[in-house]
């Protein structure tokens, strides 16, 4: 009984590559959700507290630095005012989000009677 080297190659089966691509699409959905998606709402939830500031509010810049917005301009920056007729001129992004959210919980916390 001879055995055709062409005829065993033909009828081995092939290793199948679906384990291998559910893995990939996993990776995928995971770094979405871990990764691009909570960006995406960091960036939103920016762009929504930049929008709602008013002239008066006590805000914290990204280099620490505390003021109080006296101007809105039209061109997107803030005139801020740092210390008594001490005015600086800075961009609405400057603004740390997360820093002036803790400077008004610890403004409201502190009640001077």
């Amino acid at each position: 009984m001879q055995v055709n080297l062409q005829t065993v190659l033909l009828q081995a089966q092939q290793p199948s590559s679906m384990p291998s691509l559910f893995i990939m699409i996993g990776m995928i959905v995971v770094m979405y959700f871990f990764m691009i998606r909570p960006q995406q709402k960091r960036a939103k939830d920016q762009k929504k507290f930049a929008e709602s500031m008013n002239p008066g509010d006590k805000i914290v810049t990204t280099a620490g630095i505390h003021a109080t917005i006296r101007n809105i301009n039209e061109d997107g920056t803030l005139k801020v005012e740092i210390s008594n007729n001490t005015f600086m001129t800075i961009e609405r992004s400057a603004i740390s989000m997360e820093m002036t959210a803790a400077y008004r919980k610890k403004a409201e916390g502190t009640t001077v009677k």
